[in-house]
């Protein structure tokens, strides 16, 4: 495993803005509202040519009741227990207080090496005399850090990596034959219950309050000798609802979240049905060319007659039409009901899209294709196809040669499309279709 740093401290310290500011991206959702990040956040950071993983943590408060704040104190606790190196940070702003105190005493106990940053010394020179009082924290020297403008990060970063762990280049290869799983669906689709049931821990905060997931959770999980990362991701709201502030950003990271997926599993909430919502989260996958799963969850809460499935995968092609190819499965996240079927779908789909057929076969099938329904023609001249290749995977994406590219009607295209499928097996992918005239 990649070595991982935590980034840990009460609410509203700058947790994130530091994340954002080792890894070069926006990843976390920074607000001055306490409580923004709720979850871990996982993002890639190097210095000086070391690699690690670094985890943003929702805000430790060590005697809150709050039901969320509860869950996040869990949540930071596991990236704790996980971590090779744990960073406190704390704000000079308002000095050291009890609650710092208190995180500190977790962080002894947990026995990792924790360095301390004293965050929001925003003014260069010397130290205020507010500075040396974090010494009282006994996590030995503080380093004093602006994460918004980058002071002091790159001692903070130097005493990191001097801490991590040394790591075999086996380690570093691991992630090539990882498949990238995003799930997408409205909020309280079941998202993060389908991740827990899956990865047999509570590992993304599950609450009854719609949109608790704000950002996009990685879990890296091993099954049947294979292994997955699972990317929750925060519920897809319609656009009027989403407020300018942190659900805008969260949509564009659970679309973000398909960006870098393999494969998409699209959650229905049974009860529901599918929506136009529902419709549109899939439409920006199918656009992207993702691997699709069509996930029907909370299946055991249905009254259900031996028509009852049927009729939904009726309702479902009408719904999301455009997706024909993806494959539908009926689930239930909290029983696990059909998980099994879940991941014999994923691993299907993206062998599917990620296919490569050669030139000759393909040429054969287009030869086939022709002379079996003939091309469309148009006042007397007749669609000519020369030749087909395949341009690239993920989705499979074949060039076409032809005479006119204004004969080559969509039908036609549909068709010989179909004949690829068919042929090649090529059923639960999409497919993209570019013609092109002999000459371009």
């Amino acid at each position: 495993m990649s070595n991982i740093v935590a980034i840990v401290g009460r609410p509203n310290v700058g947790k994130s803005t530091l994340f954002n500011k080792i890894t070069g991206t926006r990843s976390a959702i920074v607000d001055d509202t306490p409580g923004v990040t709720r979850d871990r956040l996982y993002g890639e950071a190097d210095w000086n040519g070391r690699e690690f993983k670094l985890v943003d943590t929702g805000g430790l408060e060590p005697r809150s009741k709050d039901i969320i704040l509860s869950k996040m104190r869990e949540q930071a606790q596991v990236a704790i227990d996980s971590a090779s190196v744990i960073i406190l940070v704390t704000d000079i702003r308002s000095g050291l207080t009890a609650n710092d105190e208190e995180v500190a005493d977790i962080l002894l106990k947990s026995g990792k090496p924790v360095i301390l940053c004293v965050n929001k010394c925003d003014s260069t020179g010397n130290n205020s005399p507010d500075f040396y009082e974090f010494y009282n924290l006994g996590l030995g020297e503080p380093y004093a850090v602006s994460a918004i403008h980058g002071h002091g990060t790159g001692d903070l970063l130097d005493k990191v990596v001097e801490l991590l762990p040394e790591i075999s280049d086996n380690d570093l290869q691991q992630e090539d034959d990882i498949i990238k799983v995003a799930i997408i669906g409205k909020p309280n689709s079941g998202k993060s219950s389908l991740v827990n049931k899956i990865a047999g821990y509570e590992r993304v905060i599950v609450s009854d309050i719609a949109g608790t997931t704000r950002d996009a959770i990685d879990t890296l999980i091993e099954r049947d000798g294979e292994k997955f990362l699972l990317i929750d991701t925060a519920g897809l709201r319609r656009k009027s609802k989403i407020n300018e502030g942190i659900e805008r950003y969260s949509v564009l990271r659970a679309l973000n979240a398909v960006d870098r997926a393999d494969v998409s599993i699209i959650m229905i909430d049974a009860n529901e049905g599918a929506t136009e919502q529902d419709s549109k989260i899939a439409g920006y996958a199918h656009e992207k060319g993702k691997a699709s799963v069509i996930a029907v969850n909370k299946w055991d809460t249905i009254e259900k007659t031996d028509k009852t499935m049927n009729e939904y995968i009726a309702q479902l092609s009408t719904e999301l039409s455009f997706m024909s190819y993806a494959p539908n499965v009926f689930i239930s996240a909290l029983t696990g009901q059909r998980i099994d079927k879940l991941f014999e779908l994923i691993k299907q789909t993206r062998e599917q899209n990620t296919t490569r057929i050669g030139t000759g076969r393909l040429n054969d099938l287009l030869a086939y294709a022709t002379a079996r329904v003939q091309p469309p023609s148009d006042r007397g001249k007749r669609l000519k196809l020369y030749y087909m290749t395949q341009a690239s995977s993920s989705p499979p994406t074949f060039v076409v040669f032809c005479n006119r590219i204004d004969l080559f009607h969509f039908s036609y295209q549909r068709y010989i499309e179909n004949q690829i499928r068919e042929s090649f097996g090529l059923t639960m992918t999409p497919i993209r279709i570019v013609p092109r005239e002999r000459g371009e």
